[in-house]
């Protein structure tokens, strides 16, 4: 329930940052993780990988426990703690909070984004040292052949997921969120496809986030869905779990869309394919840009 990631989103938005080779002089990431400053471990906020363009947020925590927050952190990736790094990209910090809104986790309101090329299935290392702080952070993630969720390209499923109309007004059957988001209430992933129009829907659970990367991620897409208040694009949450209740599994649309985990988010054109999926939290600017991406492919 409390894994992130947010998985491949728009090339385009992805390209800027990705690293090329790195500028580590023949270092490893052991000997990366020598330079001065406490060494922690880094917290991912990502699970599900495939070889490309990912997007890997993660945390970096003092042993207080307090999130390091400067605006960007330089990121090496290897094949090895032993190895030199084959790539070097600058992460940004990302605001995943909304005004108004609790953040995810305790005093966790950004959390920073890589975008890495990763060649090839297998096990990667990296190590992210923020910008002018004495820390280094080292961590490892797995890339499988195929994302374990729905792929960037692949049609969306005729969901029939529940909507105000369906439930006869109870919100309680339709939302954990305090107070029910309803904007995000009104159409199902089905009729959005038959309608030929782009929408985004998030499968998550508000009520039963965890994980102090998991984001206030209801919020996120609500508040993006005001700002295309104009566009005819639909906004769409789906609960993660049978009649809302964690101990009852993931319902029939989550195991529909393959998702292993929740939260998820997709961005859906008209054509019905998925353009970009998030696992975890995102932060708006991160959405609204994916929406305006397929607004203006669509658009053509």
């Amino acid at each position: 329930m409390g894994r992130i990631s947010v998985v491949i989103v728009i090339a385009a938005g992805l390209a800027a940052g990705c690293g090329g080779s790195s500028p580590s002089s023949g270092r490893t990431l052991d000997a990366l993780m020598k330079r001065a400053g406490p060494d922690v471990p880094v917290i991912a906020g990502a699970a599900d990988f495939q070889p490309g363009v990912v997007r890997f947020p993660f945390l970096v925590l003092r042993y207080d426990g307090q999130a390091v927050e400067r605006p960007t952190a330089e990121v090496w990736l290897a094949t090895g703690r032993g190895r030199e790094p084959f790539a070097h990209t600058v992460a940004r910090l990302e605001s995943i909070d909304v005004p108004g809104r609790s953040a995810a986790g305790a005093n966790v309101h950004r959390l920073y984004v890589a975008h890495l090329s990763i060649p090839r299935p297998g096990r990667y290392w990296l190590v992210a040292e923020p910008t002018g702080a004495r820390i280094q952070a080292l961590g490892s993630f797995d890339v499988s052949a195929h994302s374990a969720s729905l792929a960037v390209g692949s049609r969306a499923p005729r969901s029939d997921t529940p909507t105000l109309a369906t439930a006869k007004g109870d919100v309680a059957r339709l939302t954990t969120r305090q107070p029910p988001d309803l904007g995000l209430l009104r159409y199902s992933v089905a009729a959005s496809l038959a309608a030929h129009l782009p929408f985004v829907v998030t499968f998550a659970s508000p009520a039963f986030c965890d994980s102090r990367t998991c984001g206030p991620i209801v919020s996120v897409v609500d508040a993006v869905r005001r700002r295309f208040s104009l566009a005819k694009a639909r906004f769409i949450h789906v609960e993660a779990y049978r009649d809302l209740e964690p101990r009852n599994g993931f319902n029939r649309w989550v195991r529909q869309w393959g998702l292993p985990s929740q939260p998820w988010t997709f961005v859906v054109g008209s054509d019905g394919r998925v353009r970009a999926k998030f696992e975890g939290p995102l932060s708006a600017a991160e959405l609204v840009a994916a929406v305006r991406e397929v607004l203006r492919i669509d658009s053509r």
